[in-house]
């Protein structure tokens, strides 16, 4: 939400509260006054000696009061419109408070991610300024590492495959996404790590073993919201939403992304970025050509240090490029407060 558009609807809410009750004031002073002629009317007629002149003063006044309950009806009918407009300037205040509370949470993110950067750097200076006498020099390399890109991320690859489903071509998209890896620009900074015939527990002894920026599942799932892995048998073995979702909320804190290169994938993807900043998953069943050259295309642009978003976009792309229709299928989720704009996995090195 834009702490701007929510200011505007405040704005136009009170703008318009007022005219409804300057309206409301101008009916309640034409009501008051007719309710005076209708007074002063009936006591006319009272006082009146002449049958008709009292007749024609009743008449007067019955005309004044049925001025008068109209007019009293528009301000009934102004003070609904009143109510009912103070409740949308009651949400439109609660939308901005969640607007700015939003907001006020990224710049201290930001902030205290700033904050820990620094710190850091200074922890690192602070000991090789202890190991070392030359202070000018130790200084100099330290800004000098400062300024590289970060060290090698791992992209996690764990593939199933079982035998009683319909076989994938993964070693396929595996080799893809190596090959286009290999030919990115920074290369040398992503690394693929692969695990086949992965079965439920070796989920987390991989990710324990690489410590990976990504996490890639690919393979089968189902309109139930499951991932199918493998059992010691090698063939399907569901695992719910539910613990997958648990399962990379209890993995490293290095995981930046989820990518479920699997069919009906939406639900883990959607419901995982409440642990992990982002995810990408599959609205409904997808080809295994359109896997492959999604996910080649995607990680050849972190390779060139594309952002996560900038990454997907062009992902889709490539698919529209090799006349696969199912560039709407993959789906990308972010964590709230985070832009996947600014998603970086891989920082460029300047020119």
């Amino acid at each position: 939400m834009n702490p701007d558009s929510c200011r505007r609807d405040v704005q136009r809410y009170q703008k318009e509260i007022a005219q409804l009750q300057q309206e409301k004031a101008r009916e309640v002073v034409k009501a008051a006054s007719e309710t005076k002629k209708a007074s002063t009317a009936a006591d006319a007629a009272r006082r009146s000696t002449s049958m008709s002149t009292a007749q024609s003063k009743n008449r007067e006044a019955q005309r004044y009061e049925a001025n008068a309950v109209r007019h009293q009806q528009k301000v009934a009918e102004l003070e609904r419109r009143i109510a009912h407009k103070q409740g949308d300037l009651n949400d439109a205040h609660r939308r901005l408070g969640d607007a700015e509370k939003q907001l006020e949470k990224r710049r201290t993110e930001e902030q205290q991610r700033a904050t820990r950067e620094n710190q850091r750097a200074l922890t690192t200076i602070r000991s090789q300024l202890n190991q070392h006498t030359q202070l000018h020099y130790i200084a100099l390399s330290t800004l000098e590492k400062l300024q590289q890109p970060p060290e090698r991320i791992a992209v996690l690859f764990l593939a199933a495959n079982p035998l009683d489903e319909t076989k994938l071509r993964l070693d396929e998209e595996a080799r893809s996404i190596s090959e286009m890896i290999r030919k990115a620009e920074y290369r040398d900074a992503v690394r693929l790590e692969s695990r086949w015939a992965v079965r439920p527990l070796d989920v987390l002894q991989a990710i324990n073993e690489c410590c990976p920026r990504i996490v890639h599942f690919s393979g089968h799932g189902s309109d139930q919201d499951e991932i199918i892995l493998q059992d010691n048998s090698g063939n399907s073995k569901p695992v719910s939403k539910q613990a997958i979702v648990q399962t990379l909320a209890a993995a490293s804190d290095e995981i930046q992304l989820v990518f479920f290169n699997s069919c009906y994938s939406r639900g883990q993807a959607e419901a995982v970025v409440a642990h992990i900043p982002a995810a990408i998953g599959m609205n409904t069943a997808i080809g295994d050509d359109a896997a492959r050259v999604f996910a080649a295309q995607f990680y050849s642009a972190i390779g060139f240090g594309h952002s996560i978003a900038r990454a997907f976009q062009q992902a889709r792309a490539a698919m529209m490029m090799e006349g696969i229709p199912e560039e709407n299928t993959p789906e990308l989720f972010v964590a709230p407060g985070l832009d996947g704009d600014e998603l970086m996995l891989v920082k460029a090195m300047p020119s």
